[in-house]
Formats: C-alpha cells, sequence, structure tokens
C-alpha cells in the first residue's frame, strides 16, 4: 500500500534530486540507522552509553558523535541538555520509519535477499545512495530512457569528467549502473536495482518536506572519524567484512522496532566466526 501523501506511481525524473541528496545526508552516514532503530526500541531517553552497547565495534565516544550530529539534524532531542543526558528520537526521526521500509523492500528485491538484521540492510543500501551527485547521475541515466555515454551523462548531471567518472564506477561497483560492453566509450545504463529507486526517492524527498519547508537544509558534513573500540578490529572497509557481519546479527539491536513487518529469523553463526570476531584483550 503506498505512504500516505505520496503519488501512486513514482518517477526517478520527477524527484527534487538536491532536496533528496540533503535528506540521504542526514540519514545515510554509518550507524545513524543503526542508532535510530536502537533508540526506537528504547522507547524512551537513552544514555550514550547503552546506546554504544547495542553498536558492535564501535565506542562509545564515537556513538556520542553520531548522536550529536544526529541532534544537531533534528533526528533525535535531549530533554535534559547536561552532559551525559539521554536522547531519544524527535518527531522527526520516527517519522523515519516508513523510509526504511522503502529502502529495506527495495534491497531485498534487488539487492539481496540473504537474511540479515534490518539496520543492517538499510545501512548497507543506504550506502549505495547517499554519495553526494549519486542521485544527479541515477536521474540523468533514467531521464534518458536508454543507453547514455559517459560524456552525456557528465553534462546531463552538471559534473566535471573526473567526478562524473568517480560517482560511474561507485555505482557499477553498487550495483545501481552498468555499461552495455566492455570497450571504451561503450554507454551506460541503469541496472533493474537502479530502475526501481523511485519508490526510494520520493519516500525520502516526502519525509524531508518538513525540514525543507524550514528553509532548507545544512550543507552535508563529514562524519566523524570512527575509533576503535578494541586493538586489531578496524572500522574502516574491513568493519563491514565478515567479523562485524557476525556480530550484528548476533547483536540484540538487531530488531525491528521500526518496521510494520515481523523480523526474518538470523542465521546461526559457527564457533569459528564467534571465536575470530571476539574482541581482543589489548587496548
Amino acid at each position: 500500500m503506498p505512504t500516505p501523501g505520496l503519488p501512486p506511481t513514482f518517477s526517478i525524473a520527477s524527484i527534487d534530486a538536491q532536496r533528496v541528496e540533503e535528506a540521504l545526508a542526514r540519514i545515510g552516514p554509518k550507524w545513524t540507522t543503526w542508532t535510530a532503530m536502537t533508540l526506537a526500541q528504547a522507547n524512551g531517553p537513552v544514555r550514550v552509553r547503552d546506546v554504544a552497547a547495542q553498536l558492535p565495534f564501535v565506542s562509545e565516544q564515537f556513538v556520542g558523535k553520531r548522536l550529536a550530529t544526529m541532534h544537531a539534524d533534528g533526528l533525535v532531542i535531549r530533554d535534559d541538555d547536561r552532559r551525559g543526558g539521554p536522547y531519544r528520537l524527535s518527531a522527526l526521526g520516527t517519522s523515519l520509519a516508513p523510509v526504511l521500509r522503502t529502502v529495506s523492500d527495495w534491497s531485498r528485491t534487488h539487492l539481496t535477499q540473504e537474511p540479515m538484521a534490518e539496520a543492517e540492510r538499510v545501512e548497507d543500501a543506504l550506502r549505495r545512495l547517499h554519495l553526494r551527485h549519486s542521485t544527479t547521475v541515477i536521474q540523468a541515466l533514467d531521464s534518458a530512457d536508454g543507453q547514455m555515454r559517459f560524456v552525456h551523462i557528465a553534462e546531463a548531471a552538471g559534473l566535471d569528467n573526473g567526478l562524473a567518472r568517480q560517482r560511474l564506477v561507485r555505482l557499477q561497483a553498487d550495483g545501481l549502473v552498468t555499461r552495455t560492453g566492455s570497450r571504451h566509450g561503450d554507454p551506460y545504463v541503469l541496472t533493474d536495482a537502479g530502475q526501481a529507486l523511485g519508490a526510494v526517492y520520493a519516500s525520502v524527498e516526502h519525509w524531508s518536506q518538513p525540514f525543507a519547508l524550514r528553509g532548507g537544509t545544512a550543507p552535508p558534513r563529514p562524519a566523524a572519524a570512527a575509533m576503535r573500540t578494541h586493538v586489531g578490529i578496524p572500522l574502516g572497509a574491513g568493519a563491514d567484512g565478515a567479523r562485524t557481519a557476525a556480530a550484528l546479527r548476533r547483536s540484540a539491536a538487531a530488531s525491528n522496532v521500526m518496521f510494520s513487518h515481523a523480523p526474518q529469523q538470523q542465521p546461526r553463526v559457527s564457533a569459528a566466526v564467534t571465536a575470530r570476531s571476539a574482541p581482543g584483550r589489548g587496548r
């Protein structure tokens, strides 16, 4: 059933790409969805240390920075601004639920059907979408109604050749764009996953209306650098590997409180993987 207030059909061409990208800049940074779902699960004010306890391999200091960013973006609020005061979801943060459901359904249909925690699924999907100018490139390809050569994509998206190439390489790696051949100069097309993004973009744009009406959003800010909770467990690209995935699926934070559908049963993690994902003793 369509979300109330949204049009019955979802056209990528009709969305406001800048508004969508500004909204994605708020909800796309790593651990934002997981933090929001942890707060929703608690259904009340939660202190930083209690949120951090639900985020594997993330330091309490980093969670505090992520919550501070979410507070500045209006996703969470504090009833007590004193140091250590707890956070809870704002009305804007709570209203993310239909957006996250749409993103999750798109991922399950077009990216991967393997069982995983919903927060993990949504964050993986948003990672593919929230990079600046990605929406513009996808919209340009959609408007072509077929194949489009690189130079025309860069021109339509208003990007220089270097940045346009970077975005296309990333979108190809993320499964949203592909090329019609292997030769230099062969045109690009949207994959099925890319073509199906209309509903996701429409949902994000619809959600962004309250802060768009207040005069627009602040420019996207870089996320604070993640810190290690334990020695030997990186939080860069390696954090998306088998050890983190195993820990996320075991985490009690894998609740679907913000989702209308029941959680999927998580796969049993083998003892070997559990041993590898156990935190180190060193500091």
